[in-house]
């Protein structure tokens, strides 16, 4: 099924858990050894050789630093249902939200407020040289680039272009689609977010089939360490589970965006993949979170168990999501820039946005293990605890947050570099 979004001016249509169990976990996953990564020597130092976030760069004030954001309003889903066999965007859109809501103030949070929440602000100011995130999203956003460009600039974030050999655009097609377009987008600022010197490769599949994205899901994971997918579909075959298999590298996917489900969100259930669930952050300073309605969470049908599991109350027999979590809620949304059908600064949601905050709050702790999930388990001490909000009526721990681990947000949100 092709999905679309037709938006205009004024209109837009849809086409589109238990701390003290510690002990009775897993040992640490070995540490493996890093792909062989692009060469880090065109990430711009100092002359002093500190990385370049940690020199001194004029700032404009956020939206939420002026008490603008957050604040209500309505949101629609950019990419529309799909059938068996192909994967939905989790990207929810504020149709109340074009351009600037102040002069020189894009609505949403920015780089510097996301960092501040988790307490990520020392890591993406010195971290990530040399490092590379993929996200794997599906038809061409033939403005990625420019785009990319305009949101970096904005919040004083060092250049990130094709020529200084920071960004790169892998294209498996020329189609364009509006929603996955908006979506891409989403993804590569939100890297830019939180892990600002690192490099991005943006690798467009063919079209939103399983099989199409798993040959890019194939690509990413041969370049990256880390990998981000802000989509997903039902469960169900297990055809292309083995390109979701990275022997030693991070990778993350969205539960989805329609709360509770009765099925499992692939490849975010996938027992190696990281399933990031999301919440609603009303404050940056302090800190306040709490189970986003539409987060998803689901027991698998298909996969056992794991073992990192196998101490938690999940709920669940078989595989349980969400194993961590970030903002998504539209409300507490953050800034975009899509030009390619919309009018620029944008405002977004969706566990699109907690996928890649979670996969380049990896790429700052540069590490690598074979068991990324499993380490998780780990450093239950190293996370935001989220202990309100529902996302269901079938009630704990499957559809209510609280102390320890639950399917909204799973063990938590991230606080600091710790957990990873």
């Amino acid at each position: 099924m092709r999905l679309e979004i037709i938006a205009a001016v004024g209109s837009i249509a849809i086409l589109t858990a238990c701390s003290e169990a510690a002990s009775a976990l897993p040992k640490a996953a070995a540490a493996c050894v890093p792909k062989t990564r692009q060469s880090s020597s065109i990430v711009q130092q100092s002359a002093s050789g500190v990385p370049p976030m940690a020199t001194s760069v004029p700032r404009l004030a956020t939206a939420a630093q002026r008490g603008l954001w957050p604040r209500q309003g309505p949101a629609v889903r950019v990419c529309g249902d799909v059938g068996r066999g192909f994967a939905r965007c989790q990207a929810w859109l504020r149709t109340d939200i074009r351009g600037a809501i102040q002069p020189d103030t894009p609505g949403g949070y920015a780089p510097d407020d996301l960092q501040t929440a988790y307490g990520l602000t020392s890591a993406s100011k010195n971290n990530g040289a040399g490092l590379t995130v993929a996200v794997v999203d599906a038809y061409d956003n033939p403005k990625a680039a420019a785009d990319l460009n305009v949101y970096r600039s904005q919040f004083g974030l060092p250049s990130c272009t094709v020529s200084n050999g920071c960004f790169t655009q892998q294209k498996f097609t020329s189609a364009t689609n509006n929603g996955w377009a908006g979506e891409e987008s989403v993804d590569v600022d939100m890297v830019s977010a939180i892990c600002p010197n690192c490099k991005i490769i943006l690798v467009e599949a063919a079209s939103a089939s399983m099989s199409d994205l798993s040959t890019a899901e194939r690509y990413a994971t041969a370049h990256a360490d880390y990998v981000s997918n802000s989509w997903s579909g039902n469960e169900g075959t297990q055809t292309y589970d083995d390109d979701y298999s990275a022997s030693c590298g991070v990778i993350t996917a969205a539960t989805g965006d329609s709360g509770h489900n009765a099925t499992a969100q692939w490849p975010a259930v996938l027992p190696g993949v990281i399933a990031v669930g999301g919440t609603s952050l009303t404050s940056i300073s302090p800190r306040v979170e709490t189970a986003w309605l539409r987060a998803g969470s689901a027991c698998s049908k298909i996969y056992r168990k794991p073992a990192f599991q196998s101490a938690l109350n999940t709920g669940c027999s078989m595989r349980a999501q969400a194993d961590m979590s970030a903002d998504a809620d539209p409300h507490t949304g953050v800034a975009v820039y899509d030009s390619f059908h919309q009018s620029g600064w944008l405002v977004f949601g969706g566990t699109s946005v907690a996928a890649p905050i979670v996969a380049s709050a990896y790429a700052l702790a540069g590490n690598n293990v074979t068991d990324p999930p499993a380490n998780l388990y780990l450093h239950l001490s190293d996370f935001n605890d989220v202990i309100s909000g529902r996302n269901g009526a079938c009630g704990a721990p499957q559809c209510v947050a609280g102390n320890g681990w639950d399917g909204p947000t799973g063990l938590g949100t991230p606080n600091g570099t710790g957990a990873f």
